[in-house]
């Protein structure tokens, strides 16, 4: 792993939005310098499911968080535009210690298995591909197509950590945060990133 702050997050049209936004509140809480970039289908998912209305030619992070706000928070906290190619996050010169797509929609994971760079996601994780860093790909799908396992295997076999938003049970989750937790610990179980969000199996307490 690169000796670097900086960590990519993007965030796709799967369902999760959730999980985007503890994510990268936690990372940033470690000290983590997040940059964030967001698909069109990824605003309409926050949309629907945190009742979070962002526009991205005018980003407000505060309306991001959302409950979860403090202006603390802007302090490691960079957002780039879909479209904005001339991001230093789009070349291999920037040094990362990670991406993580998350969620990552089915459309997204076919463009990183086949090459393609339609926007500055794709790009992104082409370059840590290329670059053989960490690449974290959240799906939150099912069922799965023969085609959709077959793009996530060619990513794995490239070098992508495949990591499903598939929240375990035997934590005794209490609720839906409990649930998003799981998931961002493991997450950052891959970037190195500290966390003391759930407890762990096999810990008494």
């Amino acid at each position: 792993m690169h000796n670097s702050n900086n960590i990519v997050v993007a965030v796709t049209g799967g369902s999760g939005a959730g999980y985007a936004r503890r994510l990268v509140k936690v990372l940033l809480e470690a000290g983590r310098d997040v940059h964030l970039t967001m698909s069109a289908a990824a605003v309409q998912v926050f949309a629907q499911e945190l009742d979070c209305i962002l526009d991205l030619k005018q980003f407000d992070p505060e309306a991001f968080f959302g409950p979860e706000f403090s202006p603390k928070l802007l302090d490691r906290f960079q957002y780039h535009n879909q479209f904005d190619f001339s991001a230093g996050i789009a070349s291999g010169s920037f040094r990362t210690a990670g991406m993580v797509i998350c969620p990552c929609s089915m459309g997204t994971l076919g463009s990183l298995a086949n090459g393609l760079s339609a926007n500055l996601t794709h790009r992104v994780a082409d370059v840590h591909l290329k670059e053989r860093r960490k690449l974290i790909v959240v799906p939150r799908e099912t069922p799965l197509s023969s085609i959709q396992l077959g793009n996530m295997k060619r990513l794995a076999d490239a070098g992508a950590v495949i990591l499903p938003a598939m929240p375990g049970f035997y934590h005794d989750p209490k609720s839906i945060d409990d649930l998003i937790n799981f998931i961002v610990v493991r997450i950052c179980d891959h970037l190195g990133v500290e966390t003391s969000l759930m407890k762990r199996w096999g810990e008494k307490s």
